[in-house]
């Protein structure tokens, strides 16, 4: 539960009046008793007199009469004074409750929330953090943490971001970070104002944290759709003002060697040679960027893809072997999710994937080929023991022609993220230094 300190109350009011209630009820009955004692003087004395002194004394104790009225007044003015404070009572009792209510929702707001909420003293000491709070920082345990300093380096933002705000006085927002979570990535997105007590003094700093993770992957996939999107325009362009002179230049290259094949020298045909393969490799690559952008439809058919799994594997053990890395197939519960799908290019998904996997481990290792349901999906995860993926390339990696080997095109994962999207599915990947794992999610389709 979300803990607050106290706030100022009516108590000292509460606890005056009373000392001023019982200080009244005091005086009164002081007084009553000296007014009886003195009555009682008087009458003795009257009893002793005569004559004209009787006259004068009786008149005296007839004066002394009035303590009656006066005694009434006192024991009134008590009386009103008690249910003063019976009433102030029952509203400091009341207001003490109502009060504790609204910590007790308050708190169940917190609480509830799925976003994290820590509260700090001005030098960084935490007071307060909600159950998600303590989720996402790490800090479940029994012991609690009791300073920014003491949450981990990987929440080294915090401390950055309160810094930074006790010098500007400026709130924060939207401050993102990545830590590793049980060998998953995890991107958190912080921020922080200045905690204000009810006179608007600065009395600390709220820092509020969510997890992000989804969003950023659902916007970087959205961010890889609108690439896509206006590739298909450019290949047209490109088709159109490249492709066709490309052709040309190819013709004539052709043409001209054959009118110089018996007078030219060696040197003049391996230059023509050489026109001849580069014009082949741009049209080549031509080729390749308009089946990237171009929009076909699929031949869809029921797919069983653990026996396209267990078929890939087939393929590649000759090749694994002599690489040393070891195959294996985990479906605990023999999953055969049927999809909607074309088979071919889905076999060249994974067959593109496996051969990243293999160049990611020249040494060797082990690639693991998992198959799952979630949420309606088909979840597939081929995961290997390489180095991984450095940070620095992460959000590159499935941008065509991006590619960090000398012999590749670049165009393999930008492929397979293409063909995934077609089939309605989703491509992602968390990588670290003990290896990658590359997801796939498809819908399933239950067999007729």
């Amino acid at each position: 539960m979300f803990e607050t300190n106290g706030d100022p109350s009516v108590k000292p009011y509460v606890f005056a009046m009373g000392i001023f209630s019982l200080l009244a009820f005091v005086v009164t009955a002081w007084v009553l008793a000296n007014v009886r004692h003195e009555q009682e003087i008087v009458t003795r004395l009257v009893s002793h007199l005569q004559g004209s002194d009787l006259q004068m004394a009786s008149e005296l104790s007839s004066e002394l009469g009035l303590q009656r009225s006066l005694s009434v007044l006192l024991v009134l003015n008590t009386v009103a004074v008690a249910i003063a404070f019976l009433f102030v009572v029952r509203g400091f009792l009341s207001s003490e409750r109502n009060l504790k209510d609204a910590k007790v929702l308050a708190a169940d707001i917190l609480a509830s929330m799925d976003a994290g909420v820590i509260t700090t003293d001005m030098i960084g000491g935490i007071i307060s953090i909600n159950p998600r709070g303590r989720e996402l920082i790490g800090s479940e345990d029994a012991q609690p943490v009791r300073s920014l300093k003491e949450i981990g380096a990987e929440h080294a933002l915090l401390a950055s971001i309160c810094d930074e705000l006790r010098r500007n006085h400026h709130p924060i927002r939207d401050r993102d970070y990545h830590l590793q979570r049980r060998g998953l990535s995890m991107t958190l997105r912080a921020g922080c104002t200045m905690l204000k007590d009810r006179n608007d003094a600065e009395i600390g700093i709220v820092i509020h944290v969510r997890d992000v993770t989804e969003r950023v992957l659902m916007e970087e996939r959205m961010r890889r759709m609108e690439r896509y999107m206006g590739l298909g325009t450019l290949a047209a362009g490109l088709q159109h003002e490249i492709k066709n002179p490309l052709s040309a230049l190819s013709l004539h290259v052709q043409l001209l060697s054959e009118r110089l094949k018996n007078e030219a020298s060696d040197d003049v045909h391996e230059m023509l040679d050489v026109l001849n393969t580069e014009v082949q490799r741009i049209g080549d690559v031509l080729d390749g960027f308009r089946n990237y952008a171009s929009i076909h439809e699929l031949g869809r058919e029921p797919v069983f893809v653990s026996s396209l799994i267990e078929k890939l594997i087939r393929l590649l053990r000759p090749e694994a072997e002599q690489r040393k890395v070891h195959l294996e197939f985990d479906n605990p519960t023999k999953e055969k999710g049927t999809i909607q799908a074309d088979s071919a290019r889905l076999e060249q998904v994974l067959l593109n994937l496996a051969l990243n996997a293999f160049a990611a481990m020249p040494d060797g290792g082990t690639l693991r080929f998992s198959l799952s349901k979630h949420d309606g999906k088909l979840k597939i995860d081929i995961n290997d023991t390489g180095q991984g993926i450095s940070r620095e390339i992460q959000s590159q990696v499935f941008d065509p022609y991006f590619t960090t080997r000398r012999e590749g095109t670049g165009m393999g994962l930008a492929h397979c993220d293409k063909i995934v999207r077609q089939h309605n599915g989703s491509i992602d990947f968390q990588t670290s230094a003990t290896g990658t794992t590359f997801t796939i999610q498809l819908p399933i389709a239950e067999a007729n």
